[in-house]
């Protein structure tokens, strides 16, 4: 594909399929599958993430905290194309796995969803998150999964910044209660033994 005298190339900037895998003061830059999140428990904190189209996707069971994520779909698509910050591919409602993000900012250039659905129980939270009207106002994607959305949990909880506005978002995504929040805590979700805790410092 190639605009204006540009040639775009998709590649991973990183694959990640270890379980307990830490990430800290990292950058993942790259346009399309940026970060391939594919499975395992995976901790990022203070990480800069890049992309246009499913830049964090895969069927890890991960949480990002204090992270900053920069959409540059406006730069590389042509006009009236929205990106995929997040392709989050759980299959069952049995599988532990999903995304969280946590106290973070949403922002670049262009429009982009938070999220689609690259599994039929695809799962993404947003929680303390500033997002600039880089988010599309309709907020998440069914794709495949158009009439199974009641499978999908998508869900934005405390978040501020223009594009937080949910007013227009689809019907369909989810509301936490915070009992429910509780369980995507990073303590909850990934490091119920303890293993975050055992780092180097």
């Amino acid at each position: 594909m190639a605009r204006k005298n540009a040639i775009i190339t998709w590649a991973l900037a990183a694959r990640i399929y270890g379980d307990k895998s830490a990430f800290l003061g990292c950058g993942f830059l790259g346009f399309q599958d940026t970060l391939w999140d594919a499975r395992g428990r995976h901790y990022f904190n203070d990480t800069y993430i890049e992309g246009g189209i499913d830049f964090i996707w895969g069927n890890g069971q991960s949480v990002y905290e204090n992270f900053r994520i920069n959409v540059t779909s406006g730069l590389l698509l042509p006009q009236g194309n929205n990106g995929f910050i997040t392709a989050q591919g759980r299959k069952s409602a049995y599988e532990p796995t999903g995304f969280v993000f946590r106290r973070g900012i949403v922002s670049g250039t262009g429009q982009a969803f938070l999220g689609r659905a690259y599994g039929p129980y695809s799962r993404v939270i947003f929680h303390e998150t500033t997002m600039s009207n880089v988010v599309d106002p309709n907020g998440w994607f069914a794709w495949y999964y158009q009439g199974k959305e009641d499978k999908i949990t998508y869900a934005e909880v405390n978040c501020s910044g223009p594009g937080s506005n949910t007013s227009m978002r689809v019907k369909w995504m989810k509301k936490l209660s915070p009992l429910d929040l509780s369980q995507y805590s990073t303590s909850e979700f990934i490091n119920q033994d303890g293993w975050l805790n055992r780092l180097p410092s």
